[in-house]
């Protein structure tokens, strides 16, 4: 293949990156919904509304570890640094390379640790990084897409991570994963959010005192 055969064919790729630095976060959000639909649960990152309604219940002064599954292009991450204390950190986990490479260029904040794994082992993630509960843990995974067993397991772990007295906090688009959680969790407040693409369902699912 002669030099400007291979001009001609690297040409569509540097387009495509001219487009995807164009459009920022935005491009790199789309791009991941692209590759892996199931695994992410909209098109559209979350709204701020969305962002404030689900963060106002969290007791910031007792949160030394808040986890996110999925945290895509990192909506919710700036939000929570903002009100997390110093000594806190913000663990996410996400199984898509893209969104994992973006949050770790991007996301410049010693509290901060994106890791590249399953929400099904959340268990094994959070020890490795010096903890043995989860204060928070804040889920937008799309329970209902997920491959089989998925859901259920990240549920379990999730319930067996979190410290009494924290919460599992959920925003979906359809009301089933609210049977996931409640499997486990004994007490769950709900809300809905229609400022959003689309609306949405808000859970928080708190690990009473008295659950093992």
């Amino acid at each position: 293949m002669t030099s400007t055969e291979l001009a001609r064919e690297a040409l569509p790729q540097r387009i495509k990156r001219k487009i995807k630095q164009g459009m920022g976060p935005w491009g790199v959000f789309l791009e991941g919904f692209l590759r892996h639909p199931v695994m992410v649960g909209s098109v559209v990152p979350s709204s701020r509304f969305v962002i404030n309604r689900m963060l106002s219940r969290v007791d910031w002064s007792r949160c030394k570890l808040f986890v996110e599954y999925g945290p895509g292009v990192g909506t919710f991450c700036r939000p929570v640094l903002d009100r997390l204390p110093r000594d806190g950190m913000m663990l996410v986990i996400d199984t898509n390379p893209l969104f994992i490479d973006y949050l770790r260029r991007t996301v410049n904040d010693s509290r901060f640790v994106a890791v590249l794994g399953s929400a099904a082992d959340v268990e094994e993630i959070v020890r490795a990084h010096g903890h043995e509960k989860a204060d928070y843990v804040l889920s937008g995974l799309p329970f209902s897409t997920l491959p089989d067993g998925v859901a259920p397991a990240i549920a379990a772990a999730t319930h067996r991570v979190i410290r009494k007295g924290g919460a599992f906090l959920v925003y979906q688009f359809r009301p089933k994963a609210r049977s996931y959680m409640a499997r486990h969790f004994k007490h769950i407040d709900q809300d809905f959010e229609a400022v959003n693409v689309p609306p949405c369902f808000l859970w928080w699912a708190w690990k009473e005192e008295d659950e093992a």
